[in-house]
């Protein structure tokens, strides 16, 4: 369930409906009305349907007889399967799915309230990153002889030097790239609907600029800046590149790069902010041009630390 059409005809779970035609409400407007991510309401729907399920399996058969130590039970045996910010993350949609009936007068109190779900500390993030050779020698393994390629070189070289999400990146339109002061910008939306300007890096300025001409695109500002290829064409089409996507192309790419490291779509954003911290740049100013709330999270992104480790590891002569 990750679009309101979706929402929208859905069905609720038998759990649901066995509580009333006002449950069964309630819950689809949870979904549809309550949460605006897609991504967020995607998880949340499936981590509910996963716990309705398994309430079933068990012998409830209502949402009125769900309990604390139901909910306890379900996240205890999500601990032996799933890591600990996955659990977190379904025991959050559980509580946020109950507040929502208990204001809607459905269910008395919130049965995951009281659940405490595991422990999870992070001081360093654990996406992947490439050092800055290696960064380089994956945009220029690019063969940009092709629009394909092209677009591919702007992606990327987009995360690198603007820190951007994928999500941001690829929610992009034609025009979110103008000029300003005879210097390129982005624009750039972010988590929570902010919208973040930043200028282009002379690189990102060559690879966008490329892109724009070489695929045609400045005649179309109201589409997509980053698009799918059309089968057998090897043009663009109309059509958003959608975040799987994107993730195959980076993998194929880095694989034909002969790099090892098994990237991910914030590979990029963390390797862009590394070598900016590396070169002098400030936290905060990193945290600015992320758009982060606060310095805590651009600290997971910043994986100089792991160098000083891999030099103290050598020291072990042995």
């Amino acid at each position: 369930m990750n679009s309101l059409s979706t929402t929208r005809s859905a069905s609720a779970p038998a759990l649901i409906a066995a509580a009333g035609e006002r449950a069964s409400v309630r819950f689809l407007e949870f979904f549809a009305a309550n949460i605006r991510n897609p991504h967020t309401r995607r998880a949340y729907y499936r981590a509910a349907q996963d716990f309705l399920a398994w309430c079933g399996s068990i012998g409830l058969s209502s949402i009125t007889a769900i309990e604390p130590v139901h909910v306890a039970a379900w996240i205890e045996a999500g601990t032996r399967e799933l890591s600990a910010p996955s659990v977190k993350q379904r025991l959050a949609a559980l509580r946020h799915l109950f507040d929502w009936q208990v204001t809607g007068q459905v269910v008395p109190v919130n049965p995951a309230h009281t659940v405490r779900g595991p422990r999870h500390v992070v001081t360093s993030g654990q996406t992947p990153v490439l050092d800055p050779a290696e960064a380089r020698a994956l945009l220029d393994s690019i063969d940009v002889s092709m629009q394909s390629g092209l677009r591919d070189r702007a992606l990327i070289g987009l995360m690198v030097y603007s820190f951007a999400r994928i999500g941001a990146a690829l929610g992009m339109a034609v025009e979110d790239v103008y000029t300003q002061n005879r210097r390129l910008w982005v624009r750039l939306r972010e988590k929570g609907g902010k919208r973040h300007a930043m200028p282009c890096h002379h690189n990102l300025d060559e690879y966008l600029t490329a892109y724009l001409d070489g695929a045609g695109l400045r005649d179309d500002p109201k589409g997509p800046l980053f698009r799918t290829i059309g089968r057998g064409t090897g043009r663009l089409t109309r059509t958003p590149l959608p975040q799987a996507n994107a993730y195959a192309m980076i993998r194929r790419r880095a694989a034909a790069a002969g790099i090892e490291t098994k990237l991910g779509n914030h590979s990029f954003r963390a390797t862009g902010i590394t070598a900016y911290l590396k070169n002098g740049g400030t936290l905060e100013k990193a945290a600015a041009m992320a758009n982060h709330a606060s310095t805590r999270t651009t600290q997971l992104y910043d994986r100089r630390r792991d160098e000083v480790s891999l030099d103290e590891v050598e020291r072990i002569m042995i």
